[in-house]
């Protein structure tokens, strides 16, 4: 066979066995969910209520929401990966720990009587399907962690609203402890912007 293409075609090209491959050194291995170490209550409700399963799907998909999260998490962790590995690697563990939040939410929407489908509903009828458009994709770490930690303290405060408005302790249960993680995770992120400071200011003196 090789003879018979050599005669037609003369030697194979050998450009392929030259051409150098990329890859990323950042390994994801030992990447854990970053959350605090208390276990979480019961996925439960006390009885169907659409009215809380729509304030659940806001939380699930709606602008400031766990999809919301995970997806610019993991948008900021790819670009992060090949040159800021500790830090895209913490980022990746707060985005499973979001994935784990949605998770828990969607359970909880389908216990309520709710539809799990990606839209977020009000209580004035009017829904609206997640979009892209939601997240915000700075250009440079710093930004990156800033505006992380903006996205996190208003699924606090969110989630603590609707704490307000749910009279279902089963459901608030959940959603207490949610906030627990977010709380941390600003922790985190915040470690994580001090230790970029700290590296500017270093190259700055050096």
């Amino acid at each position: 066979m090789n003879i018979l293409y050599k005669s037609i075609f003369g030697e194979k090209p050998v450009m392929e066995e030259r051409r150098s491959i990329l890859t990323n050194s950042c390994s994801f291995v030992d990447v854990k969910p970053i959350m605090i170490e208390w276990p979480y209550p019961p996925i439960q409700v006390n009885e169907r209520n659409q009215d809380y399963a729509n304030l659940l799907s806001i939380d699930y998909c709606g602008s400031v929401s766990e999809l919301s999260a995970i997806t610019q998490y993991i948008n900021n962790e790819n670009r992060l990966s090949c040159e800021k590995c500790t830090i895209a690697k913490t980022i990746l563990g707060i985005a499973m720990a979001e994935m784990i939040h949605l998770q828990k939410l969607g359970e909880m929407i389908f216990l309520l009587g709710g539809n799990v489908d990606y839209t977020a509903r009000t209580r004035n009828g009017r829904s609206q399907m997640w979009t892209p458009k939601y997240l915000t994709i700075p250009a440079n770490p710093q930004e990156m962690l800033i505006a992380d930690i903006e996205s996190e303290e208003d699924a606090i405060q969110q989630y603590k609203m609707h704490m307000e408005m749910i009279r279902d302790n089963a459901v608030n249960a959940v959603l207490a402890r949610i906030i627990k993680d977010e709380e941390y995770h600003i922790i985190m992120l915040q470690t994580l912007m001090n230790e970029l400071e700290e590296c500017s200011n270093n190259r700055a003196f050096d």
